[in-house]
């Protein structure tokens, strides 16, 4: 199967770019959350972290009210 496979994308043209492109956006996309995580407020981190333990029964969407 893996031999069909590769026989019939070597067959195309230019295909040696698309890993190169799957790395790039892979590479961007890691990046860009590296940098989301050190440039987040703090409060809305531990907010986020403690959610799963509230018994809150009504749902809370407004991040701004709970400054």
């Amino acid at each position: 199967m893996l031999k069909f496979v590769k026989s019939h994308l070597s067959t195309i043209g230019h295909i040696e770019i698309y890993p190169i492109i799957s790395f790039l956006i892979f590479f961007l996309f890691f990046c860009v959350m590296l940098i989301w995580v050190i440039r987040s407020d703090k409060k809305f981190i531990t907010k986020m972290q403690n959610l799963p333990l509230e018994d809150n029964t009504e749902p809370t969407n407004d991040y701004e009210a709970t400054r």
